[in-house]
């Protein structure tokens, strides 16, 4: 008895038709569109060696994320969504430097000692006040989150609370104290 060899559909691949998958798409989109990201990244960083950062990073993650792209949709959008959080990102990450930078010109040891003291910060005198009328609950969640600058995952543990509760107070506690710097004391409590 001989096995005849079998070929099933599922494995075989078409070798002259184009793939109309979103993976193509997003690479044969990336070109064309190379001109527009770097006229938006120039726009974003006002600077030419920054744009082009900008540019090669959100092409990179582009290409790398291409299975999230759906589709038949407005890849041109999506792009300068991937770009704006590329950006994004790279704000944040020189924000944390430099203040990372700050510290450690007040103090060349600062990078050897632990960071859960929280920075000291001097509130302007009507925003002290705001947050003072708080109720307690809001005034620690906003204070740990705010002005510690810790996570909303730190912030609950440190309250004894679940996240979405500490996310809730921080709200809260924010909208009470803008209405209360806009309007005055009388509308924080």
């Amino acid at each position: 008895m001989t096995i005849q060899p079998t070929t099933h559909a599922a494995f075989a691949l078409p070798l002259s038709s184009p793939d109309p998958s979103p993976r193509s798409e997003v690479r044969s989109g990336l070109a064309p569109l190379r001109r527009e990201l770097f006229a938006r990244a120039l726009r974003l960083s006002h600077s030419r060696a920054r744009a082009d950062d900008l540019v090669q990073e959100t092409m990179l993650r582009a290409l790398r994320f291409e299975h999230q792209f759906q589709g038949g949709t407005n890849l041109r959008a999506w792009l300068w969504q991937v770009l704006m959080r590329v950006f994004l990102t790279q704000c944040r990450s020189q924000q944390r430097e430099r203040r990372a930078f700050e510290r450690l010109a007040c103090d060349p040891c600062a990078w050897s000692q632990r960071d859960d003291a929280p920075m000291v910060c001097e509130l302007p005198a009507k925003t002290a006040a705001a947050l003072a009328n708080l109720p307690a609950n809001y005034r620690e969640a906003v204070t740990l989150v705010d002005l510690d600058q810790r996570t909303y995952r730190d912030a609950a543990e440190c309250a004894g609370v679940p996240v979405g509760t500490i996310m809730s107070r921080v709200h809260r506690a924010r909208k009470r104290l803008a209405a209360s710097l806009v309007a005055g004391p009388s509308l924080a409590a």
